[in-house]
């Protein structure tokens, strides 16, 4: 369930005037100690950026036990263009941004993090790239040439660049950073995609489905700047590093699951082929010492002799042979599975076009 703090009618002044509109969303939970500061910083830079395009901010308060929902209410009533959303409870990053995107009236939608490790000046380069190039996404990345990140811990930094490089290879296309939240959006693209992650997987999960639509995906580069994390947020984030890292490999598995299973398949393949080829060769190094009129009887004799000498070679081979082909008919599957998925989700698609008068 979700509830507004004030009716969307108070942003209806945007749709009046020539220039874009731009919503930035802004998911919320347990902020408290920053909420008010971050968005006071929000407006007082996008008010420098007003003759570009109209701008209203959305917070999505994610069911936060702090004060956070009482503060970002006095922000809203302070302010006719900040608006915000209630979940009940916290439902988490995927959630808080598909509610984001529903209700978002921009013709751009621009979701930054409260704790400003973007600094606000991100908003105008992305707004810029994404109009200049008509783009449906840009986002804004420290791991690509040019961008970089300040006081992350090591560790972090390192799982994180390990993760967005696994996917990189897996989608086969020339993206940095899949897992950054930090990212503009054509707002009529949006309706295409369907979501249905509701964790921090939902960030790959938008780049899968954008690249399905063939949309126009664009990065910039970006810092990351924790200097202030522990400060501003009150809080360490280690407790979910690991959490997240495996739902980002996870994530990595969409793009291209056959890939996995051939890989494993092929691989296993090959060990069987090895042990097989040593099978062979000392079964015809013993058929010289075997005595016998009979080619064949010679052969069966050799193979007896070098079953008893290692017979674990024969059972080592026999069961990963077995094991390879039991991936390999997974790879094949799981890429006809995959063909049919993107086949439905066009179909959904061009649906949703009809029935709802979407237009590109």
């Amino acid at each position: 369930m979700v509830s507004f703090t004030k009716p969307s009618s108070s942003r209806s002044f945007a749709s009046q005037t020539k220039k874009p509109t731009l919503t930035l969303i802004c998911p919320a939970y347990n902020e408290g100690l920053i909420i008010e500061s971050s968005v006071s910083k929000l407006c007082d830079y996008l008010a420098t950026i007003e003759e570009k395009a109209d701008w209203d901010i959305l917070i999505i308060n994610d069911g936060s036990s702090d004060n956070t929902a009482m503060l970002a209410d006095q922000l809203s009533s302070e302010n006719e263009k900040i608006n915000v959303i209630h979940h009940r409870i916290n439902r988490n990053l995927g959630a808080a941004l598909k509610t984001g995107f529903k209700y978002a009236t921009g013709d751009y939608v621009l979701v930054l993090d409260l704790d400003l490790s973007y600094s606000p000046d991100h908003i105008e380069q992305l707004l810029d790239t994404i109009i200049d190039n008509d783009a449906d996404i840009v986002i804004a990345s420290p791991y690509m040439k040019g961008g970089k990140t300040t006081a992350v811990p090591s560790i972090r930094l390192f799982l994180s660049k390990s993760a967005n490089r696994i996917m990189k290879w897996t989608s086969g296309k020339d993206i940095h950073t899949f897992t950054g939240m930090v990212r503009i959006y054509r707002g009529n693209f949006l309706k295409y995609l369907n979501l249905k992650s509701s964790t921090f997987s939902v960030q790959p999960e938008i780049i899968y489905k954008a690249i399905l639509l063939r949309a126009k995906i664009m990065e910039i580069p970006a810092h990351l700047d924790w200097s202030f994390q522990k400060e501003r947020v009150g809080r360490v984030s280690s407790a979910k590093l690991f959490k997240g890292t495996l739902l980002g490999l996870m994530s990595s598995f969409i793009f291209k699951p056959y890939g996995f299973f051939m890989a494993i398949g092929l691989l296993l393949f090959s060990v069987a082929l090895y042990v097989t080829g040593w099978i062979f060769l000392n079964t015809f190094l013993a058929m010289p010492d075997i005595a016998s009129d009979s080619l064949y009887t010679q052969f069966n004799a050799a193979v007896a002799q070098t079953y008893n000498d290692r017979p674990y070679s024969f059972i080592v081979a026999g069961t990963v042979l077995i094991v390879s082909f039991q991936f390999l008919s997974a790879g094949f599957l799981s890429l006809q599975s995959k063909r049919y998925f993107e086949e439905l989700f066009h179909l959904n698609t061009s649906i949703n076009k009809t029935t709802k008068g979407i237009d590109d």
